[in-house]
């Protein structure tokens, strides 16, 4: 077993033992809802903080959505309504609508997530360390409402050589 095998064995494990709430699978479709998250650009010129109360969250969010975008969780592997998308189309923020990743920059990392080797520009994402469950990872979150998206890894294909390992929870698919 390869180091890189041996490392996502751990994370999947990890993931997997953490709570995780029913929800239907209509509700990943139904995407950002709520006064003032559809009416916001999905490619602004500039990307500004959205601050939102934790209440408002938790009444514009999904409870699956709620629990990866807020608390940072993570859904299990091969869970997820996007893992193994393979349409045309691009990838918003579940939680304000940012278009974060397009879709030919996603590939199969056999983690069981959604992994693309780039976001559509470096102004859409911030990363931040992560030293959660025993290990140092590199967090991605939406530049805009500061949601976990997941985390970015120094082990993918190229161009980039980064795999950006993200929850499908935290995102909305738009087909081209």
């Amino acid at each position: 077993m390869t180091r890189r095998h041996f490392s996502l064995s751990l994370l999947a494990l990890a993931a997997c033992g953490l709570p995780s709430r029913e929800v239907s699978a209509g509700a990943a479709a139904a995407g950002p809802t709520g006064p003032g998250v559809r009416d916001l650009p999905e490619d602004p010129p500039t990307v500004t903080a959205l601050v939102r109360s934790d209440a408002d969250w938790q009444a514009l969010l999904a409870p699956e959505a709620y629990r990866i975008l807020r608390r940072a969780g993570t859904e299990r592997a091969f869970t997820g309504p996007y893992w193994d998308n393979h349409a045309a189309g691009r990838y918003l923020c579940g939680g304000c609508g940012l278009r974060l990743f397009d879709a030919a920059d996603k590939f199969e990392s056999g983690t069981g997530w959604p992994s693309f080797t780039r976001p559509v520009a470096a102004d859409r994402v911030a990363i931040h360390r992560d030293v959660t469950l025993g290990m140092v990872r590199e967090e991605v979150v939406c530049a805009r409402c500061a949601g976990h998206l997941g985390h970015v890894f120094d082990d993918g294909p190229a161009p980039t050589g980064k795999r950006y390992c993200m929850n499908s929870w935290a995102m909305v698919f738009k087909a081209a």
